[in-house]
């Protein structure tokens, strides 16, 4: 009679110390060279592994990048709800809700240049998602019920929408780093400066707040 061995617990757990090694390694890698410019080679060194153990796990580079892609995307929006925005009024929540993805975009650069690489490629990974579709549902509607109450409280304007609040939020910070190199030469100023980062947080929360809120012009 043949013995059926159940995996153990260290087997387990080094299995799962595997595939963060390599995710870890190869979220540098697709973030440094995208996904066409990645080696998984590269990714196998880096990760104290091989190319065998990347295959078994992830199927294929086009899979690994996937992978990737929704963990960046699964990162931002956990880390997005530990604001607890609906215990802040509605005028402080959505200037924390700027200052947070700008500082985020700051610390994460990697999230921006995997966007980008993803966009190379016509969002087809995106596309085959079920991760990203289950995590950016709240996030839309996050922004909805801050909206709502604002709009309650005769706080925000009525009628602006939230998937184009949040679009706008993300490109006020996303355009402006992603181009920093350029634009440090087109407008003749070190745009990654301190002080011109902190110039740059201080316009994106008086834009949206400007756009959002309803402008007392001095009149009773």
């Amino acid at each position: 009679m043949a013995v059926i061995r159940k995996a153990t617990p260290v087997r387990i757990r080094d299995a799962e110390a595997t595939q963060k090694r390599i995710l870890a390694a190869a979220k540098k890698e697709f973030a440094k060279n995208g996904l066409g410019g990645a080696r998984v080679d590269i990714i196998a060194e880096q990760a104290k592994s091989n190319k065998r153990m990347i295959y078994h796990y992830f199927e294929s580079k086009e899979a690994l990048f996937q992978r990737v892609l929704e963990d960046a995307y699964v990162d931002i929006r956990t880390a997005e709800t530990k604001l607890e925005l609906d215990h802040l009024d509605p005028k402080t929540a959505l200037e924390t809700l700027v200052r947070f993805t700008w500082n985020y975009y700051l610390a994460h650069p990697e999230f921006l240049t995997l966007v980008n690489s993803e966009n190379l490629h016509k969002a087809k990974h995106l596309k085959k998602s079920q991760v990203i579709q289950a995590v950016s549902r709240p996030f839309v509607n996050m922004a909805e019920k801050l909206l709502a109450r604002g709009v309650a409280d005769r706080i925000f304007r009525e009628g602006i929408d939230a998937t184009q609040l949040n679009i706008t939020i993300a490109a006020i910070g996303y355009y402006y780093l992603t181009n920093r190199f350029t634009g440090s030469i087109i407008f003749e100023r070190d745009l990654m400066a301190p002080d011109a980062l902190q110039q740059r947080l201080d316009f994106n929360i008086e834009t949206v707040t400007r756009l959002v809120c309803i402008q007392n012009d001095g009149r009773d």
